[in-house]
């Protein structure tokens, strides 16, 4: 596989706006989540919220792309210096050569919501809003670049998966730089859909604990600049984080349950190892997908402990974002990558007990983890329909 760099990315969840705000949070095991307060929904559970999108408008040219995930995913370009790193990469290659691969679950049907729910359907705008592509439209038009363009919705794997299209179209000489990345907004769908499923606690979501009840649903949006030029600086710290390997399944067990013994997950670790030319134990440590549901949990530690073993660290920072579905595995990228850059080992937020059942090195706050070395991390996004990824990250491109 190809050297890439994530010469500049950015990161917008609940638990904070920005890469440093979200790296204060993992350090001080500061949850973003919170009591459902949104809009008029009454479900008794916890939700990640991104403070101030309501206040972001749009100049006029954009106005009928404005909807609360666009909203969002305006409000996290303008951190990091983000612009001005794709403003660089445009006069290096030009805006031809510059491909955007997303992911989303739902994009902007909050806005064809909303107007059912006012029986006011002039305000649907289908192809700026809802429409999956909307996402990729109003990052074109708004970042004035002309690459491929194409969104990926493939539930929770969503946007871990661009990170693999991404590198096979740089690959095949289609593009020589894309954004990627991935924004999923609050809508009644997925709250009330996940909750129709069985899957919402009316706790806060505790990954890995024996007593966990299911997700709490969050919000985020997060973008990488992944480039081929290796010798290109990182906008974002001195230490340049690079995209190592990447492995996807498609075990299709069932449309909302994971394969029992974890075929498609281990899988898409193992072809992942393979590509970044890696062995398990050269894994600092893994970054799970950890939902805090019941099944969802206890198939990803058969999976990872069959690949990594007893002595890997595995945590899942969902309990400081929520499950951001579409946005969640270009999230967890992020934090891969901001981990590696700040030497922190993430713990299990919000368990308490972790599941007496699990075989797998799960790192709890209790002062029990004295690794620091932060160098490799494998992040899992694992999906509906058995659509599974697994990438991995380093602060080396040596291991090429």
């Amino acid at each position: 596989m190809q050297t890439l760099i994530l010469s500049s990315f950015t990161l917008t969840t609940a638990a904070g706006h920005g890469n440093q705000e979200n790296i204060e949070s993992l350090k001080a095991k500061k949850s973003g989540l919170m009591v459902n307060n949104f809009l008029d929904c009454d479900l008794d559970t916890w939700i990640g919220r991104v403070a101030d999108i309501e206040q972001q408008k749009f100049p006029k040219q954009l106005y009928d792309y404005q909807c609360r995930n666009n909203q969002l995913a305006y409000l996290a370009l303008q951190y990091d210096q983000f612009l001005s790193a794709v403003e660089k990469a445009k006069k290096r290659y030009g805006a031809n050569r510059i491909g955007i691969f997303m992911g989303t679950s739902t994009s902007g049907i909050l806005s064809t919501e909303l107007a059912y729910q006012q029986n006011d359907l002039s305000k649907v705008h289908f192809q700026e809003q809802h429409n999956s592509f909307s996402l990729a439209d109003f990052i074109q038009q708004y970042l004035h670049v002309k690459g491929p363009a194409l969104v990926i919705s493939t539930a929770c794997s969503s946007s871990a998966k661009v990170f693999a299209s991404a590198s096979q179209y740089i690959e095949m000489g289609l593009c020589d730089a894309a954004i990627v990345g991935g924004v999923d907004s609050l809508c009644y769908t997925t709250l009330y859909g996940f909750n129709s499923l069985e899957l919402v606690a009316n706790d806060i979501c505790r990954p890995a604990d024996s007593h966990r009840k299911g997700l709490s649903i969050g919000e985020a949006a997060a973008f990488v600049l992944l480039e081929k030029n290796t010798q290109q600086e990182s906008s974002n710290n001195d230490k340049a984080i690079y995209l190592s390997g990447y492995g996807e399944s498609s075990d299709a067990y069932h449309i909302s349950t994971p394969h029992p013994e974890g075929m498609g997950a281990i899988k898409a670790m193992q072809e992942a190892l393979e590509r970044a030319d890696l062995t398990a134990s050269q894994i600092d440590y893994v970054n799970l997908h950890g939902t805090a549901t019941p099944v969802n949990d206890q198939v990803e530690d058969i999976a990872v402990h069959h690949v990594f073993g007893t002595d890997t660290p595995c945590s899942s920072t969902k309990g400081w974002t929520g499950h951001t579905l579409g946005a969640a595995g270009a999230v967890e990228a992020i934090y891969s990558a901001l981990c590696i850059q700040n030497n922190v080992l993430p713990i299990s937020l919000n368990t308490l007990q972790c599941d007496p059942t699990f075989k797998t090195n799960i790192v709890l706050d209790n002062g029990l983890f004295s690794k620091t070395k932060m160098n490799t991390i494998a992040s899992n996004s694992f999906g509906f329909g058995g659509n599974n990824c697994c990438l991995i990250f380093s602060d080396s491109d040596s291991l090429f």
